[in-house]
């Protein structure tokens, strides 16, 4: 038996070590929160990507009582900027989720099909995308690219 070990380096920052494109990043995440539609499971979701050429796409979940048929925020934003900007590679996201009815943030990442999706568009612009991720107490968890949430990952049909 062969065993194989995975490591990944995720940082945990406060609020006051963003730099201010990070912290503007996570405030537009917030924001965008706001406009889930998150009527089933009553997590509001918000994520805002930054592109290389400086544009910033956000979007909100958007959920549908046809189960799975509703849409991450991190799916619905890079697919947009996909579509509308397919020159530009995604090179920062920030994830932030909130219970409705909670004044606190709760922790959040991306959830296994958004790896995947976060994943391609690594592959497709060969960059890792740095994510942030809103936790409780304000505290922010920064890893660059995806490779640190999903060490094996499925990038090859004929493989």
């Amino acid at each position: 038996m062969k065993k194989i070990e995975s490591h990944s380096i995720i940082e945990e920052l406060l609020p006051a070590e963003l730099d201010h494109i990070e912290q503007a990043l996570l405030s537009r995440a917030q924001t965008i929160s706001k406009n889930a539609y998150a009527p089933y499971s009553g997590f509001h979701v918000g994520a805002a990507v930054l592109l290389e050429n400086g544009e910033v796409i956000q979007s909100s979940n958007q959920e549908n009582v046809s189960f799975p048929t509703g849409v991450c925020a991190e799916r619905l934003a890079l697919g947009y900027a996909g579509a509308n900007y397919p020159a530009h590679a995604p090179v920062m996201m920030a994830i932030v989720a909130q219970r409705g009815g909670e004044e606190e943030w709760a922790g959040v990442s991306p959830c296994g099909i958004c790896r995947q999706t976060i994943n391609e568009v690594e592959n497709r612009f060969q960059k890792p995308i740095t994510l942030l991720m809103l936790q409780p107490n304000g505290i922010v968890l920064r890893t660059k690219g995806i490779s640190q949430l999903l060490p094996l990952k499925f990038d090859d049909l004929n493989s």
